[in-house]
Formats: C-alpha cells, structure tokens, sequence
C-alpha cells in the first residue's frame, strides 16, 4: 500500500542572529508565562488569607493567617501573633471591581461589619503555631489546599503578608529555598524548636503566620521570622509541623496573665522587669496586726513540650554572704515538705544573694488557682523570713511553730 506523498515546505537554514532573536522571543514569552502563574497564583492564596488582630497582656498585636478548613472554620497563625490571648478579630479581603481593598482603615473603620470574631483554640509554643476558631466565614474565602511534602533547596516560593512597615495589606512576596532543617533558637522571649524552611525572602512585622505557597498554590509552610544578622534570610514552619499541630490533641491557650489577675479580684501593678505583683496581707501570730508581703506572677510563658507554665515567686530575703550550710538544709527540707514550688537561691550582678521561694503553675489554670497558689507563696515566703531572722520568745516560737503545722 503506498501513500500520498505531501510536498515539505523549504525552510531556512537559522543564522546565529535568527537563532538568537528565537531564544529572546521564547525567553520573553516564558517569564511572561511565569509572571500570569504568579498573579493566578496570588489571587487563590489570598481567598484563604487573613488579617489577624488580637489583644493580649503586652498590648495590641497584628499578623496574618491561612484558613484552612472552611467547615470548621479555621485559621492557623503563629502562636507569637496572638500571645496569651483568647480573643481575634479577622478580616478578610475585601473586593471592590475584582480588586482586593489593601487600605488598613477601611478595615477598621469597618469592622462591625466585616470584622469577624474568632477563639484562639490551641497554641504549641514549641512549633509557634496558633489555632483560631471564627464565629463565621465570608463570602468567597476558601481553605488553602495543603501540600503533602516539604520543599526543597532551590524551589521558588511565594508568601502574603500585611507588614507592618508597608501602608498596605495583602502584601505579595517571593523568593528561594535555601534550606529545610530542624532549628532551635528563640524567639519573643520564647525557646523554639521544629522543621524550618529556609527561604531567601524577606519576612517583617506582621507577615507572621502568613502562608507560604509552592507554584502549585499549595501551603508548603508558615512564615515566622527573620534572621537579624543575615541579609534576606527568612524562616518559616515548615509544613510536617502544621500537620502534626493539626493532626495532635489540641492544647487551649493559656490565659493572659492580666485577665486572670481582674478575674481574680486582686489589685496587681506592673514591675519594672515587666512581670506582674500583687501585695497579700499576712496576720502576724499572736497579733492583730497584719503585714504585706510582695508575690510576682510572669508574664511570659514557659514549656516543655505541651506543657505550659506560669512561674509565681516571692522574695524572703537578700543577703551578703551565701547561705550557711544550717539555712540551706533549712530551705531544703521546706522545699520537701510544701505542697507547691520550693526554695532557690540565686546571685544578682552585684554580689547579693536572693532567697527566693518559686511556685510553677499550668498557664491554663483558672484564676481561682492563680489566687491561691500567689497567697500560698506568700505565707511559705513570709513565714520562712521569721525562721530565718528567728526572735528569741516564746511568742514568737508558738507562732513560728503554728504557721509550719498550718502549712
């Protein structure tokens, strides 16, 4: 069987100059490809991206934040953007002729009617990850689909963030994977540790808890910080560890330290160290009368792992000398025999030493056990200063004696 023969078009042999100009025109129209990639790509993310405001013990703080599940409502942060709140409100963007609303104002001024009331449900202080519950959703928000693997060095990377130091919102940025490993370092006063994506983009105040997208629109990590002594060298949390915070039982947030201080009807001042104190009153034994002593309450959180915990202390004395061998077994053996905490001693810059009684309790806690762990501290505290500045009475032997029975 033969088959029709078709004449072949001459085509000219390319020049080096024709060659060139083919490269050029193939070139151009692939970084165009790339750069309508990028704007589809934007325009998705931000149907899950958010504006996050809350208010917590050290003021008012502002970030960003993904959705991630429209059924349940929620939004995934950093745990640094919301701090001890409970509370957030979130917005999402606002179109006008198919173009998102970047003024901040208008989101305040309009709060009531876009802003939308969300409850901080868990935190990992470990992994920086923050857990928000939303009263409702918009419409048109959509959850970010989530990428089944992590990234890698050399792959391009996208982010939105509202910056601070930018006027606008919905900020777009991109950069490069340099690296995926697991780091430890600190950060708003708290020790971090998990997977951390490496990017060569710039994160600022305010991008936290912004998403971080591959080309294919996918959530590959959530921005966290920047690197303060290194050029455009940004980390992010990488997206194994928002699937195990996701996918682990979900821890509440701890209570901000002021709002269970007016829960517990005390009257507290701020300290110069920023921690938080409130004066109890002590009856001194055989007496009417009645002494204050000074208890402290952090305001930062320590952990360990998905334990969460507040340090209450007070101050029973400050001497020159170190203790004696006689008053650190004293202090030992209270520290044995009381219910909470036990006794420390600690050198300050100028030779002093403290003797100081320290309580840790959960940061859950209701302000009910905020209140009677800080009242505990204040008698094992003040009652330890009588036993180490002991009066040679009868009097004050009874009470001493009593207030030990009474522990």
């Amino acid at each position: 069987m033969q088959f029709p023969l078709f004449p072949v078009p001459h085509l000219p042999v390319p020049t080096r100059t024709t060659a060139w100009l083919t490269m050029i025109v193939l070139s151009g129209l692939f970084h165009l490809s790339l750069a309508q990639a990028d704007v589809q790509t934007y325009q998705q993310a931000l149907k899950s991206t958010a504006w996050v405001i809350s208010k917590n013990s050290e003021g008012k703080s502002s970030g960003t934040g993904v959705l991630i599940d429209t059924e349940k409502r929620l939004v995934v942060t950093n745990a640094h953007v919301v701090g001890d709140s409970r509370n957030a409100v979130i917005f999402f963007p606002v179109r006008k002729n198919e173009t998102p609303v970047v003024d901040r104002t208008y989101y305040l001024e309009n709060v009531l009617k876009i802003g939308i009331p969300g409850r901080i449900l868990a935190v990992d202080l470990k992994r920086d990850l923050a857990l928000i519950e939303l009263s409702k959703l918009p419409e048109g928000a959509e959850a970010i689909a989530l990428a089944t693997k992590s990234v890698g060095p050399g792959e391009t990377i996208e982010s939105i963030g509202n910056p601070g130091t930018s006027d606008a919102l919905w900020v777009y940025t991109s950069g490069t994977v340099r690296s995926v490993y697991k780091k430890q370092f600190r950060t708003s006063g708290v020790d971090r540790e998990f997977r951390v994506v490496e990017t060569q983009s710039p994160i600022n105040a305010g991008d936290s808890g912004g998403p971080v997208i591959n080309r294919a629109g996918e959530l590959v990590a959530i921005s966290q910080a920047i690197a303060t002594k290194a050029r455009l060298v940004s980390y992010s949390v990488d997206i194994s560890e928002v699937r195990a915070f996701l996918e682990s039982p979900w821890k509440k947030a701890p209570l901000p330290v002021t709002e269970v201080l007016k829960n517990a009807e005390l009257e507290y001042a701020q300290d110069a160290s920023g921690h938080y104190k409130v004066n109890f009153p002590i009856d001194i034994g055989g007496s009417d009368k009645t002494v204050t002593q000074e208890v402290l309450i952090t305001k930062d959180i320590e952990y360990y792992e998905r334990a969460d915990v507040r340090k209450i202390w007070s101050l029973a004395r400050i001497q020159d000398e170190a203790p004696s061998l006689e008053m650190t077994t004293r202090l030992l053996q209270q520290s044995a025999r009381t219910k909470l905490g036990g006794w420390t001693v600690e050198q300050t810059s100028n030779g002093k030493y403290l003797i100081v009684y320290v309580a840790k309790l959960d940061a859950t806690s209701t302000h009910d056990a905020v209140k009677s762990t800080m009242q505990y501290v204040a008698k094992l505290t003040r009652s330890m200063q009588r036993e180490l500045t002991p009066k040679a009475t009868t009097e004050d032997a009874a009470a001493t004696l009593q207030s030990w029975l009474a522990e």
